[in-house]
Order: C-alpha cells, then structure tokens, then sequence
C-alpha cells in the first residue's frame, strides 16, 4: 500500500523559506512519480512541481519557477520541496501525491494521480 506523509509546513514571513518533505512507503520508487501540489482556500488544487525517479526528470509551474526545487532522497525515500523567496500567494495547504508510470514533462495533473498525503499546510505572512 502506497502510503505518504508530508511535513515541514509552517508559518513563515514573506521572503522565507521553507522545506516540506514527502516520505513514501510501500512502493517501488523507480516506477514512480512524486507531485506536489497546493490547495489555497476556495481555489482548485493545482500542481506546482514534479519528480520522476526514473531519469530525475523534473517540472514546476510558471508561478514557483526559480523559487521552489524538489529533489529527492531516495535512500530515505522522501522527496523534498525547497520553497525560496516564498509570497503570501504560496499560503496553501501542500500536498505531495505518487503515481506509477507518470511523466513529469508537462506537469503533475492531479486527476492522474491515485495516491496523496494528507497535507501541510503553508502560511506566508506579508
């Protein structure tokens, strides 16, 4: 059973960072991908970056482009999502989500993806 667990949100000024970790269980990471993706009250979810194991290919959405870097760990199993110079626009509640056999080059769609955490949620103070 997939499971994921996220962490690391928190309540930061704007300007700061924060890093939000993803650790992952009960699957193979190298037939995976690990999207992030950010629910701000009374908007839809939508997908901010993405990671595939495989070849480590990478995307982020136009918004957090040169702001956030995902990375991995895969020893640890975690995925990681940097967020620098962070705006009170990030204030969202984060989540990271697993699918097998996707690709990351155009972005994580959130209806593709069958396995989620349950969520960290993100403060930006201006």
């Amino acid at each position: 059973e997939v499971q994921l667990v996220e962490s690391g949100g928190g309540l930061v000024q704007a300007g700061g960072s924060l890093r939000l970790s993803c650790a992952a269980s009960g699957f193979t990471f190298d037939d995976y991908a690990i999207g992030w993706f950010r629910q701000a009250p009374g908007k839809e979810r939508e997908g901010v970056s993405c990671i595939n194991f495989s070849d480590g290919r990478t995307f982020y959405a136009d918004s957090v482009k040169g702001r956030f870097t995902i990375s991995s760990d895969n020893a640890k199993k975690t995925v990681y999502l940097q967020m620098n110079r962070l705006k009170p626009e990030d204030t969202a509640v984060y989540y990271c989500a697993a699918e097998q056999h996707y690709y990351c080059t155009y972005g994580p769609a959130k209806n593709d993806f069958r396995s989620w955490g349950r969520g960290t949620q993100v403060t930006v103070s201006s």
